[in-house]
């Protein structure tokens, strides 16, 4: 509704205030403009005139949840229940808010019961299939997120929650031709497409990422209402805020701890905030003792989150997280600081809002300025950083890893969903030339599992020759890597993390080139600690490079070294810390003098 239709409104409850229709429909008119206060304002006058109403109490909870305070919108969603328990459309919102506060198998029941009064209703079954896919039933999401698709052949977000999940059980049938419409809905302003999925779709370009970005972050952000522009206070330390959805257990923690510890406190007032619930570990731990200032903020809604920063004076915001799970992207939409920084956890730009950059900064380095960046570039003399050393365990024997004595060992230890059939299909090419070699992969899930072993059996390679690595706890998984001959990377999206892993092990890890931030990652490690032989520019390159490597063992043996000579470059964070904080002072700097 528009303005005009608000006043119009306004003028009609002057003359019948004790009326709750009109101050309900006013509360939907300012919810359709996501503007907040106005609504629940609304909504609370109209609950007073009629009390218990099942939808002025949904209502009530849809602008919790517009606030980001998911606690206080399901509250709502059951008072409405306990009114009429047979309204789907808050069965479903309840469903929602429970699935945001990872109540998972509360929320697969309220979706059942929702379906059950309109079992037509895509967004409906997509919803279920988020809250399966987050309970690790992957084959029920994608049924799901099917049903959806039967429903509403159009549901973007749908296709694409399919596709991903499709690629995480290494199912690769009709993936070209559901990225094809994918890549044909981003010419749509209107398209809601998740950006992480996107970047491990083959065939995406650097700026189809970027556009993907920006119109996921002016779909959920383009209603907030930025705060009011702030003057930094001279003569005092920089204020340096962390957030991140991953400060516990989790591969960040070893990028970034000791970079955090690092920093000089003569300059920088360290702060985190996490989103990440306190998982008891070390991790965790290290990373509280490594800040000055800890704020949790899983409960708070994100303008809660801007104000406390505003209030703290922070100078920069650094967001680990980005569009990955949990993603707090709606904080840095209030610009509470004078600078917000994206880097390490969502390997692209995170796009335009409003026709300007959500993020002003990005850090990367030569490999990684990509040309269609909405942020402003920090380029550093390495992208990635990473702790000075991985935790270690003993690594057994190759038997206990179920690795045979006498093979070469070609690895890869990134998640399956980055196993696209142009990168199996090489890895075939390579194992029917090295006859007597194995693939070690991670088990990411069962479905994977199985596919792959199909998908090597069609190619000729005998399944038992796939061998499949286990969960483990971190030292033991860093560790048992030093059985492997030589790492195998995916594309078009990089180990990342994984890369480091392997390389602080002495492993080489063979990449291409990409064309897309994400398919560059590995290239830009090895470029950084001049191991240019490793990088390939064509899948041919790749496969006589692998195959050259495992029939001369006096190469590898020479790469080896090289490698474990060259790789401490990666892991010294005090170095790292250094040219970051010479570029954060720099860029503030220069947006003081702007403003």
């Amino acid at each position: 509704m528009s303005a005009t239709g608000i006043q119009h409104l306004q003028q009609r409850i002057a003359h019948h205030p004790d009326n709750p229709e009109l101050h309900y429909e006013l509360g939907r008119a300012y919810l359709l403009q996501k503007q907040a206060a106005p609504a629940a304002q609304a909504f609370a006058q109209a609950l007073r005139l009629a009390p218990n109403h099942p939808q002025i109490l949904m209502q009530l909870g849809n602008v919790a949840s517009l606030e980001g305070n998911e606690v206080l919108a399901s509250d709502y969603f059951r008072q409405s229940l306990a009114v009429d328990a047979q309204q789907a459309d808050v069965q479903f919102n309840l469903a929602n808010s429970l699935r945001k506060q990872g109540q998972l198998a509360a929320a697969i029941v309220h979706y059942r019961h929702a379906l059950q009064l309109q079992p037509n209703d895509a967004d409906m079954h997509n919803n279920l299939g988020n809250a399966w896919r987050e309970s690790g039933e992957l084959a029920l999401a994608v049924a799901a997120y099917a049903t959806a698709l039967e429903h509403a052949p159009h549901m973007v977000h749908a296709r694409v929650h399919w596709i991903h999940q499709k690629q995480h059980m290494a199912d690769w049938s009709g993936l070209d031709a559901a990225i094809q419409e994918v890549r044909a809905a981003l010419q749509h302003p209107q398209a809601q497409i998740p950006p992480f999925a996107f970047l491990a779709m083959p065939g995406t370009t650097d700026a189809e990422q970027t556009r993907c970005a920006s119109l996921w972050a002016q779909a959920h952000y383009g209603h907030v209402q930025a705060l009011p522009r702030q003057i930094r206070q001279a003569n005092r330390r920089i204020k340096l805020a962390y957030l991140s959805s991953d400060f516990r257990r989790h591969p960040l923690a070893y990028l970034i701890t000791d970079v955090i510890q690092a920093h000089d406190r003569t300059q920088f007032e360290i702060y985190a905030y996490s989103q990440a619930l306190d998982d008891g570990s070390l991790e965790r731990q290290q990373l509280q003792s490594a800040v000055e200032h800890w704020q949790d903020i899983a409960q708070l809604p994100d303008d809660a989150v801007a104000q406390h920063m505003r209030m703290q004076g922070i100078d920069i915001v650094v967001d680990l997280t980005g569009y990955t799970q949990n993603s707090r992207c709606g904080i840095v939409a209030y610009r509470p600081a004078s600078l917000h920084v994206n880097w390490l956890g969502y390997p692209g730009s995170m796009g335009l809002l409003n026709g300007k950059p959500l993020y002003d900064l990005i850090v990367v380095d030569d490999t990684l300025q990509m040309p269609h960046l909405a942020e402003e570039a920090i380029v550093l003399p390495c992208y990635q950083p990473n702790n000075a050393q991985r935790p270690l365990a003993d690594r057994g024997t190759r038997r206990d890893h179920k690795l045979p004595d006498d093979c070469f060992v070609f690895c890869s230890f990134n998640q399956s969903f980055k196993i696209t059939p142009d990168v199996f299909a090489s890895w075939m090419c390579i194992m029917q030339q090295v006859p007597h070699s194995v693939l070690w992969l991670l088990e990411s899930n069962r479905w994977a599992v199985e596919n792959l072993k199909k998908a090597a059996h069609q190619a000729g390679i005998q399944p038992q020759r796939l061998v499949f690595a286990p969960r483990a706890d971190i030292a033991t998984h860093i560790a048992r890597q030093q059985h492997a001959d030589l790492m195998l990377d995916t594309l078009p999206y990089n180990a990342h993390t994984t890369a480091s892993d392997a390389l602080s092990q002495g492993v080489p890890i063979l990449t291409i080139a990409g064309e897309t931030f994400a398919s560059r990652v590995t290239t830009s490690l090895l470029k950084y600690i001049q191991l240019h032989e490793l990088i390939c520019h064509d899948w041919q390159a790749y496969e006589n490079t692998a195959i050259q490597l495992a029939l001369h063992p006096e190469e590898l043996r020479a790469l080896k070294q090289k490698v474990t000579a060259q790789s401490g470059r990666l892991f010294a964070p005090e170095r790292y810390v250094k040219s970051l904080e010479d570029a954060l002072i720099t860029a503030l700097n220069k947006q003081t003098a702007i403003n």
